[in-house]
């Protein structure tokens, strides 16, 4: 209780962030649970990524909350490809790594530290610059979210029951 009562009498930015935050990882290991290890490779389309690479991606998005917080910029080129991770328990053992070091780094983030801007690059090209707190958002939650809906629609393709979410899915009528 001592906790809910922090975040409602707090005005950072930062703890606002870490309710919505924790909601989403939540929702998210939730989904990764329920990646089939025998369907890794599967893919609905020859454009999409394979099971396994969706659910990499959803696993280690988070990794980018240290790139956000340690510079001001980070440049995609020179950025090293994830390996594509093999098993459900690397799977969530990532995501479990990678969600908890995201979280002790916002939750040390300052405002001031929110609102400086940082941009994504791609050699000389700047994709976007915003501040951090949008960044965290529209880069890193608001990413994961549409990844990890359509990791809901490789379970439902593939009949591997669908987590509630924001609400009952077909497979789960309550919470």
């Amino acid at each position: 209780m001592a906790a809910q009562s922090e975040i409602v009498h707090s005005s950072t930015m930062t703890h606002a962030l870490l309710g919505e935050f924790d909601h989403e990882m939540q929702n998210t290991r939730r989904t990764l649970e329920r990646v089939p290890e025998d369907k890794l490779t599967w893919k609905p389309h020859d454009k999409s990524y394979s099971m396994g690479a969706l659910a990499t991606h959803l696993a280690t998005i988070n990794h980018w909350v240290e790139a956000i917080f340690s510079s001001d910029s980070f440049d995609v080129s020179t950025a090293p490809k994830n390996s594509e991770l093999k098993s459900r328990q690397e799977l969530l053992s990532a995501f479990d790594q990678n969600a908890a070091s995201a979280r002790e780094t916002i939750a040390k983030a300052t405002d001031a530290q929110l609102v400086k801007s940082w941009a994504l690059r791609a050699g000389d090209k700047e994709i976007f610059k915003m501040p951090r707190i949008a960044v965290l958002r529209g880069f890193i939650l608001n990413h994961l979210i549409h990844h990890r809906g359509q990791m809901t629609v490789y379970l439902r393709l593939n009949d591997v029951p669908v987590p509630s979410i924001y609400g009952p899915s077909a497979d789960e009528g309550i919470f």
